[in-house]
């Protein structure tokens, strides 16, 4: 490996120390509906958003929940200590259909209705605010 690319991949790992995701896949729920709760805690601090999960009546919120407090989870981890109130925040938090299970339903003179059942992919990243500030501002 060249100067340039292994300094490139260092750098670039340097970046990556800061955040944490964490994936949910194969979910057996369509992406509009997961997509309409995710679009309620993009942006917002973790404990924040765990509260609006918490307190939403959407089927979708607790599998989002979970997501987010193993997103939590791998960030401690990886930055040996706990996250405290205010640090860390949904960076980005996004919504990818899955592959379609096409299925067949019987209807009236010998035809088939078409039914998809759709599900999806969430991924979740979380960050220190500080981290993306400096993002921006360079």
């Amino acid at each position: 490996m060249g100067v340039r690319k292994r300094e490139a991949a260092d750098q670039r790992k340097e970046e990556q120390k800061h955040i944490a995701f964490a994936k949910l896949t194969n979910i057996p729920s369509s992406p509009r509906k997961m997509r309409l709760v995710a679009d309620l805690v993009r942006g917002k601090e973790v404990f924040r958003a765990l509260g609006i999960l918490k307190f939403s009546n959407k089927e979708a919120a607790a599998r989002l929940e979970k997501l987010v407090r193993s997103a939590i989870a791998n960030w401690e981890a990886k930055n040996e200590r706990k996250a405290e109130a205010g640090e860390l925040y949904i960076t980005t938090i996004f919504v990818n259909p899955a592959p379609m299970l096409k299925r067949l339903r019987p209807a009236p003179q010998g035809r088939g209705y078409r039914i998809r059942k759709r599900a999806n992919h969430v991924t979740v990243v979380v960050d220190t605010i500080d981290n993306d500030v400096k993002k921006h501002e360079a």
